[in-house]
């Protein structure tokens, strides 16, 4: 009887210290769960500020690019503002140059050179028969036809004998010599013209017009077309 009391209260206590050893486990499971979901919830709450503060600093850079963009824009506006008047400017001066070099053309303040047309007026052949030598003879007013002629057909500059004429030039006719603006020259009398070569020998070649006139006058008339014409600047006296 005795041996099974002991018998019994060795189990109780075996028990005892498996409940005990339960529990110890139980509570450690516990304390270490809890623990564990501390610790993930600790690294979440900072993981979640991290994103926030990122997330801040990235809408705040958007925000200033934005800014920085308009900015550009505006410089490559007001860039392109001061290229179109530069642009502007720059066509103005070029046609206001360009303006100046043709009045200084017109004027006979620089030297020339262009397409033109050649012209040649010479004496007519010796006729006994005509009592009056002017009768074949270039005087100034043929030469006036053909110079008036080609300054309205669109010549640019006109010369007579390499004498650039200008505009209150003068002609006047000496014998067998015509003067120009005070030089002399003889016969024959070559007048060159810058321009548009085909109208100024339409224009001289019209039926019934200088040409034939002078013809009819017992000048002889040639008419060449040239390549290049060099004008020097009117002589000032």
């Amino acid at each position: 009887m005795l041996k099974k009391t002991k018998r019994k209260g060795s189990h109780v206590i075996l028990l005892l210290v498996f409940l005990f050893l339960g529990y110890m486990l139980a509570f450690s499971y516990h304390y270490t769960q809890k623990k564990t979901v501390s610790n993930d919830k600790h690294l979440t709450d900072r993981q979640w500020n991290q994103t926030i503060s990122l997330r801040n600093e990235l809408i705040s850079q958007e925000e200033t690019n934005r800014k920085l963009q308009k900015e550009l824009e505006a410089k490559q506006t007001k860039v392109l503002e001061n290229e179109k008047s530069l642009s502007k400017e720059t066509q103005v001066n070029f046609n206001l140059a360009e303006d100046a070099e043709k009045y200084r053309m017109f004027l006979g303040q620089v030297k020339v050179k262009g397409k033109g047309v050649k012209v040649t007026l010479s004496d007519g052949a010796y006729n006994p028969k005509v009592d009056n030598v002017n009768s074949y003879l270039v005087h100034e007013y043929q030469v006036f036809k053909v110079v008036n002629e080609l300054y309205i057909s669109g010549a640019a500059a006109v010369a007579i004998n390499g004498q650039r004429l200008a505009s209150n030039s003068y002609i006047v006719c000496t014998g067998p010599v015509i003067t120009v603006d005070g030089n002399e020259y003889p016969a024959p009398f070559v007048i060159s013209a810058i321009g548009d070569q085909d109208v100024l020998a339409s224009a001289l070649n019209l039926t019934g017009g200088v040409k034939d006139q002078l013809v009819n006058d017992n000048i002889v008339f040639s008419l060449e077309k040239e390549d290049e014409i060099v004008m020097g600047p009117i002589l000032r006296n």
